[in-house]
């Protein structure tokens, strides 16, 4: 028997997220995102699936060049109109009970103290079951909507996120001591002031003099995620991420990445073990092969070309055309998604992939195709390659998921492939067995560093406390 992979559901709140131009068929229903029937109809469905967690992509800004035209963007849907993810998820929060709540934030969108503070929040109304999807962004366009002239350096946004974490580890984790709330009636004392710390954060780009104002939920940090593919990406996951968001387009190619990533989290004083993989996967199921060839080219008649293309935000001149397919990557400007683009080079070690190789890159992304059993086989080719779970990247909605449910799930189970129950606790607890970070982890240095004696905790992990 295998080790059961944890399994996400993919999402955005948005029609046309991953797989462009599905939204047009008959049976798809992500076209009726702004309706909450719809998504809390899915976090039922999935909990049924027994998936680990609903995992919600976000963007603050359009793909595309700085100032350019976004025609093709409305036209199919791309990401626009697209609504909060945070919102969202405090109505599911309320309509489910084991599954985890996961979505992305980037790190310009909002100040640390009041993102501290929402995911505090969200962590008490679900019991536990929130994780933070950590950003740098990638869009020009985001970049502008916040004030900025353009967007930062590459690495230069991973050293915010650093400063940005340290900030929120900082409240998360060391402004309110274990013990500090009393609910005492009798003595009409809520909680302990004096084991409640301001943080007196002063970074290079935060001042924050706190406290944190709630109290300590559950998990007090969230399930940390991170997708960055980059070599800075990596380093920032190293130190930080607890799971992984990874797209690599073959096993062989995961396999070298998640080699090399382990042995940064050893660099970094972490253990291999305590960080997790997902990788994200689409899956084309039949009982015959006549069967998945039908469904395929039912998927590939309402894919959009121009969807993924732009989706890429690599070739789109500021006039709305394009470069030629055959121009080769290595010859247009990136300072967004790297990851991607790197992982292509691995699967084309003989040349420079091209944009056409990005287009069949998107459309052809991490498919897996078959019968039920055929489906397992390859999983475990994924799980040889070191991933830990995948994100199960939908077609349509709810369509993707309930196919999953009825055909392929019951081949997992009675492989040993997938669980056959939730265990009780926080999302932590269901994934790693605890409900809060260990304490090698970067976090956990600030517990006890603001309350008596924390001058003499000097030296913490990315910064000082002052």
């Amino acid at each position: 028997m295998s080790t059961p992979l944890l399994f996400n559901a993919f999402l955005m709140n948005t029609p046309s997220h991953i797989h462009h131009g599905q939204w047009r068929h008959p049976d798809a229903r992500q076209h009726e995102f702004n309706d909450l029937d719809l998504w809390i109809e899915l976090a039922r469905t999935l909990e049924e699936g027994l998936f680990d967690a609903m995992f919600f992509a976000d963007v603050t800004g359009l793909y595309g060049p700085a100032g350019g035209q976004y025609a093709d963007n409305v036209t199919e849907g791309l990401q626009i109109p697209s609504n909060d993810p945070a919102i969202l998820l405090g109505a599911l929060a309320g309509a489910t009970r084991d599954i985890g709540l996961a979505y992305t934030s980037n790190v310009m969108q909002n100040h640390p103290f009041n993102f501290a503070r929402q995911v505090s929040t969200l962590d008490h109304l679900s019991r536990g079951r929130v994780a933070w999807n950590i950003v740098t962004s990638t869009q020009e366009n985001a970049a502008r909507n916040f004030g900025l002239p353009g967007l930062p350096e590459h690495d230069a946004r991973y050293d915010w996120a650093d400063e940005y974490l340290e900030v929120a580890y900082k409240l998360w984790e060391g402004s309110w001591d274990e013990d500090a709330v009393l609910v005492d009636k009798a003595g009409g004392r809520y909680a302990d002031p004096s084991r409640i710390h301001k943080i007196h954060h002063v970074g290079p780009r935060y001042s924050v003099e706190g406290p944190h104002l709630p109290a300590p939920s559950p998990q007090r940090t969230p399930l940390l995620f991170q997708a960055g593919g980059s070599a800075r990406g990596i380093r920032f996951a190293a130190r930080h991420a607890e799971a992984v968001f990874i797209g690599p387009p073959t096993p062989e190619v995961a396999r070298q990445h998640t080699e090399d990533a382990r042995a940064e989290v050893v660099a970094a004083g972490r253990r291999a073990e305590d960080i997790k993989f997902f990788q994200g996967l689409s899956f084309i199921v039949g009982s015959t092969q006549a069967e998945v060839d039908r469904r395929r080219a039912d998927f590939e008649e309402y894919s959009s070309v121009t969807g993924y293309l732009t989706h890429s935000s690599l070739g789109i001149l500021p006039d709305g055309s394009r470069l030629p397919e055959d121009t080769e990557l290595r010859d247009i400007p990136n300072n967004g998604g790297q990851g991607f683009v790197d992982w292509l080079r691995r699967a084309h070690p003989d040349r420079e992939p091209t944009l056409a190789d990005l287009a069949r890159g998107r459309i052809q992304r991490g498919i897996v195709a078959g019968t039920p059993d055929q489906i397992a086989d390859q999983l475990e080719q994924w799980q040889g390659a070191g991933i830990d779970g995948v994100n199960v990247m939908n077609w349509r909605l709810p369509g993707s998921y309930l196919e999953f449910n009825e055909r392929i799930l019951p081949t997992l189970q009675r492989r040993g492939l997938a669980k056959t129950e939730y265990r009780p606790g926080t999302l932590r607890r269901k994934i790693f067995g605890r409900d809060r970070l260990p304490e090698n982890h970067p976090g956990a240095r600030y517990r006890g560093a603001f309350g008596e004696g924390a001058a003499a905790a000097t030296q913490l992990a990315g910064g000082t406390v002052r």
